[in-house]
């Protein structure tokens, strides 16, 4: 399910009543606990954070001219998916979250390479997402993304 939206806000304003103020809340966590330098907008029809072209002019191998995604929230079909290509680039950090989140969560992880699905609004483990989001600088997403992606 892709939500037409031209801003952030306009894609918050269209997510369907019984999600909307977890989503926010989602949304607000990530954006208050993102290291500096991170850019916030929307990219492939979901709210992304990415690191601009001005700090990273290569941008994105995948879609050359455009900024290097980093982190993008969504609101499916039948959950809220969180993309975090950190937890995808970086076996660490993704070891890290998969030990956390049964200590935040009575669910089952249910993620794949870089997406968590949280399916159950009242089941969200907003602390360990606030965690999850400070872990990575600009500067290191950088050199994981050269070191693993970059041809």
């Amino acid at each position: 399910m892709q939500i037409p939206a031209s801003t952030v806000e306009d894609y918050i304003s269209q997510i369907p009543e019984e999600r909307k103020v977890v989503f926010k809340q989602l949304f607000d966590i990530i954006n208050q606990n993102l290291p500096a330098g991170f850019e916030n907008g929307l990219s492939s029809g979901m709210i992304g954070w990415n690191v601009p072209l001005e700090k990273y002019p290569a941008g994105y191998h995948c879609t050359p001219g455009s900024p290097l995604p980093f982190l993008a929230l969504a609101s499916q079909k039948n959950f809220i998916a969180l993309y975090h290509m950190g937890i995808y680039a970086k076996p660490e950090l993704l070891d890290w979250f998969v030990e956390e989140f049964p200590k935040h969560s009575k669910r089952k992880l249910d993620m794949g390479k870089s997406c968590i699905r949280f399916k159950k609004m009242d089941e969200i483990p907003f602390e360990l997402i606030a965690e999850l989001s400070k872990k990575m600088t600009v500067d290191e997403w950088i050199n994981i993304y050269e070191s693993n992606f970059k041809k």
